[in-house]
């Protein structure tokens, strides 16, 4: 049975939620430590957004198959709300792809962290370290890119289907006169 326009966008805005939640899990600038604790929350993410990214790309194909079998045209909405849970896909996969590059640095600065100590490796950490903050970044911007997108649909009305108005003439009996 499919979802009524109200649940169409209900779903729009809980994926939407769902998007912010793992962007607001995200180390801003000022709070990343690289370390263990850092670890660990990407892990935690990079995890929540490969299950976010799996329910989109899942969703929008049970919906194209849906579509296709069934005898009734999806509405606008259904087709809307469709298209919109694609269109998050990029963004969302993007921002997993930014968190992996975000491990890929921490990786590179847990390693400086045993190397001996001088310029180079100073140089190297500051650069690491400003990457690593630029790939968290990255992330945290696709993903509201993808929830802005995703509520922007949601609270855009459908127009009433339109209904030919009859004029009165067509609706009132001709009166006779005797």
């Amino acid at each position: 049975m499919p979802l009524s326009d109200p649940d169409q966008r209900m779903l729009l805005h809980d994926v939407a939620d769902r998007l912010n939640t793992v962007a607001d899990h995200i180390p801003l600038p000022d709070q990343i430590h690289p370390g263990p604790a850092l670890s660990e929350i990407l892990d935690d993410e990079v995890r929540h957004l490969g299950r976010l990214l799996g329910f989109l790309a899942g969703e929008s194909a049970f919906r194209h198959r849906a579509a296709t079998r069934s005898p009734a045209r999806p509405t606008t909405t259904v087709r809307r709300t469709t298209l919109a849970l694609a269109n998050a896909a990029e963004p969302t996969g993007l921002a997993l792809a930014a968190l992996g590059g975000a491990v890929h640095h921490l990786g590179h600065l847990t390693n400086l962290s045993h190397q001996v100590p001088g310029t180079a490796r100073d140089r190297a950490i500051t650069t690491e370290r400003q990457r690593l903050e630029d790939r968290l970044g990255d992330s945290r911007i696709y993903l509201a890119r993808a929830a802005k997108h995703l509520r922007a649909t949601a609270d855009t009305r459908t127009p009433p289907a339109a209904t030919a108005v009859l004029s009165p003439s067509a609706t009132t009996p001709p009166s006779r006169s005797r």
